[in-house]
């Protein structure tokens, strides 16, 4: 990153900001501003979708959370609209804060705010710029992670980045404990932004190294299926990082089964890949290109989330 000049740059008080979130992520950004000195002018979130098995219109995390505090949500399916660009610009923000909003910002909108806009990305920039940089992380066996707080661009994820924290990547972290972890980082480095803006004392951004980028593609169900053949550290990886959505998953015996927990171990004998072994102290082994899985928890289809000695003892402790 190249760094440059500070920024001078002092916004009204209260600072008069437009948010753009849809999911959960976005929620701990929205609680900073909901409690602190800012002015909410109104929230952007994705219209209504279908949802649960009745498939009744949901309203987004985001959407909830601001009638709950008595905020103007707007809904546009596109904002490209001259109609809502036009209806935007009335609002006078200071700050756009876009957090997983979902849909692309058009310039035109970037240019509107004073402090232009502001995305709270969870990857540690240039790496993992798109969709699913949390779940491509932990796929990648990554060491380490975190959220920047990126100066937008028309272009996707490019923007020079005012702030980052990090941390590690355990273990034991999934795509879902990782997802927590940093939505509140995100709130951190967000509350840590807004008090250097509102004194004048914010530096200006240090571009990104694009030679370095790495663009972390949307999760498909199609790639959750785990491959036998494949080495049990990258399977491993794979559990963690499609746990919660879309669960790795893979057929034993004719049966299709969900795996949401599994750790590494030494290869037990004639363990070949995909072959499964049930040891008397009711583990569940099954093999793969070099060492074996041994599977923590699992979940028949339409059934419920187990552990392995549970599901074995359902299975009457054959197995399969």
């Amino acid at each position: 990153m190249v760094k440059t000049a500070s920024s001078s740059i002092i916004p009204s008080s209260p600072l008069r900001v437009l948010f753009a979130g849809t999911p959960e992520f976005s929620l701990p950004p929205l609680r900073v501003l909901l409690a602190g000195d800012c002015e909410i002018v109104a929230v952007l979130t994705q219209p209504d979708r279908p949802a649960g098995r009745g498939k009744h219109l949901s309203a987004s995390p985001v959407k909830q959370l601001a009638l709950k505090n008595n905020v103007e949500v707007l809904q546009p399916a596109s904002l490209n609209e001259s109609q809502w660009l036009q209806r935007l610009e009335n609002l006078r923000p200071d700050l756009l804060l876009v957090v997983a909003y979902g849909l692309m910002i058009p310039a035109k909108l970037l240019a509107l705010p004073l402090l232009g806009g502001w995305n709270i990305h969870a990857s540690l920039l240039p790496r993992w710029r798109g969709a699913a940089p949390i779940q491509r992380a932990v796929e990648a066996g990554d060491r380490q992670t975190g959220v920047c707080i990126m100066k937008m661009e028309a272009t996707l994820d490019t923007g020079p980045v005012y702030h980052c924290l990090t941390t590690p990547i355990e273990q034991q972290d999934t795509a879902g404990t990782l997802h927590d972890r940093l939505a509140e980082m995100g709130a951190q480095a967000l509350t840590h932004c807004l008090e250097l803006a509102l004194t004048g004392g914010l530096s200006q951004p240090l571009a990104q190294d694009h030679s370095k980028a790495v663009y972390a593609q949307k999760l498909s169900k199609a790639e959750a299926e785990l491959n036998w053949n494949q080495p049990a550290e990258i399977l491993q990886r794979q559990i963690r990082a499609f746990n919660p959505w879309p669960i790795a998953w893979c057929e034993l015996a004719g049966q299709r089964v969900r795996i949401w927990r599994a750790e590494v171990v030494e290869g037990t004998p004639d363990c070949e890949p995909g072959s499964v072994v049930v040891l008397e102290n009711s583990s569940l082994i099954i093999g793969t290109a070099d060492k074996a899985l041994k599977i923590l928890e699992i979940q028949r289809a339409g059934g419920k989330r187990l552990s392995a000695a549970a599901f074995l003892q359902a299975q009457g402790g054959k197995g399969f």
